[in-house]
């Protein structure tokens, strides 16, 4: 990795990437950090009780299908690391102290020395990039030549797979008018049907009109979790 810099912003370029292109630029920088394995987890924002999570790796399909069937994602401690520090974490006996079963696991399956670092971006979408090998443990000296780069990689596998799942996601997301924005937005500060009609000078069915139209668009149950949705969708700007 010569020109580093430009290989990996090579990752971020071609309009009509799919994620699984991204995820092969992404394992043959990996390769050239000196990892075998590379993987990627991206939570969405929404839905807020169960926000989706898109995984993408190149491990092999036993390891894959033993994560799943074990629920590890659900205690993975460096995913949940993940979740609430942005700082790099190094895997570590201690690491998962907390979840020794699935270290166990992973060892079996040739995952034995991994770093792994998270990334949020302004709209709430977050994701964590994981390099791993199964033999020769991270060193001070090798972390200090090439941390940085893995860095990199990190933001740039952010910025080229939130970018393809934000315009998945955004054609599933419904159109709202101009007036239904307006009329979730001061739902969403508490105002009621009434204060609204007399904030907009319309009348009550027209508001009410509107909010139906919302609630009917972005399928929630009422006004008030449509409000929620639309400005968790950034709807609401």
């Amino acid at each position: 990795m010569e020109n580093w810099q430009e290989d990996l912003f090579s990752i971020t370029t071609g309009d009509t990437q799919s994620e699984q292109e991204v995820l092969r630029k992404m394992e043959i920088a990996a390769q050239a950090l000196g990892f075998t394995h590379c993987a990627y987890g991206m939570w969405l924002p929404t839905p807020i009780s169960n926000p989706k999570i898109v995984i993408l790796n190149n491990y092999d399909a036993a390891w894959q299908a033993r994560y799943a069937s074990a629920g590890y994602l659900q205690i993975d401690p460096t995913v949940l690391h993940g979740r609430r520090s942005q700082t790099p974490q190094i895997w570590t006996d201690q690491t998962f102290a907390v979840a020794p079963r699935l270290w166990d696991d992973a060892r079996a399956s040739g995952l034995r020395v991994g770093w792994a670092q998270s990334t949020l971006n302004a709209i709430g979408v977050g994701g964590m990039l994981t390099l791993s090998r199964p033999a020769e443990a991270l060193s001070t000296a090798e972390l200090a030549t090439k941390e940085v780069k893995m860095r990199w990689l990190v933001n740039v596998a952010h910025l080229s797979l939130s970018r393809i799942f934000t315009a998945q996601r955004a054609a599933q997301i419904p159109k709202l008018t101009a007036r239904e924005v307006e009329v979730l937005k001061w739902t969403a500060d508490g105002k009621t049907s009434g204060e609204i009609s007399d904030l907009l000078t319309v009348s009550d069915a027209t508001v009410n009109f509107h909010v139906k139209n919302a609630v009917t668009k972005l399928q929630t149950a009422n006004k008030t979790a449509a409000a929620v949705r639309a400005a968790m969708l950034g709807l609401l700007g």
